[in-house]
């Protein structure tokens, strides 16, 4: 066997730090001290006689040699990985942790999962709610969904990613506060409460704009509410406290129940891409599948 094998431990190591670009990030994923990381890569760069990092700022970014054994000792990982769940993988029932953005965790999880559960009874469903984007292997996550404004979302490397499709997000309030206000155009919500999101990234201006109306002197007359997610605007909306731009998905289940009125057919400019993220060498592949299918079924 090539003796360089029994640098194993640094390999694994230097992967870790490789792909995190970082000696501190890597030392808490392998549970080591951040010494003990930067020990090992200066043996293995001893051992093999070659410079496999260079510092800059806070990061350590990879040789040309750093890079082409990234590549290499993560393949052979994957590989490896692949065996391993071949004679580990779970049976279909157990535990699964899935992460996504608070809103849609509340408003459309959490309410729907009773319909997984009458076909999946033998899955445990653990929801986290994060507006962050987690480190699924760090967090101990299985499914990430994951929504973004662009049409494609990095992914980290070694995770699968699949597109679920898009949402449009319209101008939504209480029936009482439509009627209250004679709602009947665009321009008739120059007199009305809007509730504005904090990011600007689904803003009421550009919904004006693109409907040939000046946005910006609308929204610079009061009174306007700011709120940090859809969640919140959907909240305020339901509560008869103005109109907020909302997501389809997330307030359909109220505009059924005749909670919340679309004032019209008019989609926002911006559109949500939808994406779930998973490790597709996990050792719960199935059980994750099974989710991912049920999650395709029912999103609307």
């Amino acid at each position: 066997m090539d003796k360089r094998l029994r640098h194993l431990s640094a390999l694994r190591c230097f992967e870790s730090a490789a792909r995190l670009q970082s000696y501190t990030q890597a030392a808490l994923e392998l549970n080591i001290t951040q010494a003990a990381v930067s020990q090992q890569m200066r043996q293995l760069e001893n051992a093999l006689a070659v410079k496999l990092f260079v510092r800059k700022g806070r990061n350590m970014h990879l040789t040309e040699a750093g890079e082409v054994l990234l590549m290499s000792t993560q393949s052979a990982f994957k590989r490896i990985i692949g065996g391993l769940n071949q004679i580990q993988t779970q049976e279909l029932a157990g535990s699964l942790t899935i992460t996504s953005t608070q809103s849609f965790c509340s408003l459309w999880l959490m309410p729907n999962l009773s319909s997984f559960y009458e076909s999946h009874d033998d899955i445990q469903i653990r929801v986290l709610g994060s507006n962050r984007f987690e480190d699924i292997r760090l967090n101990h996550i299985d499914v990430a969904i994951r929504f973004s404004t662009k049409r494609e979302l990095a992914c980290p490397a070694g995770l699968e990613q699949l597109y679920l499709g898009e949402d449009s997000n319209y101008p939504v309030c209480s029936p009482s506060y439509k009627e209250a206000l004679h709602i009947e155009s665009p321009s008739d919500l120059a007199r009305c409460n809007l509730i504005h999101h904090d990011d600007d990234k689904v803003s009421w201006e550009q919904w004006f704009e693109s409907q040939g109306i000046c946005g910006s002197s609308i929204c610079a007359k009061g009174p306007h509410t700011r709120v940090s997610s859809n969640d919140m605007a959907l909240s305020a909306a339901l509560k008869g406290q103005g109109v907020a731009i909302v997501s389809k998905e997330l307030f359909l289940d109220f505009q059924q129940a005749g909670l919340i009125v679309q004032l019209f057919d008019i989609p926002h400019p911006v559109v949500w891409q939808r994406y779930v993220l998973f490790d597709p060498y996990s050792p719960k592949r199935a059980r994750i599948q099974v989710f991912i299918d049920w999650l395709i079924n029912h999103l609307p």
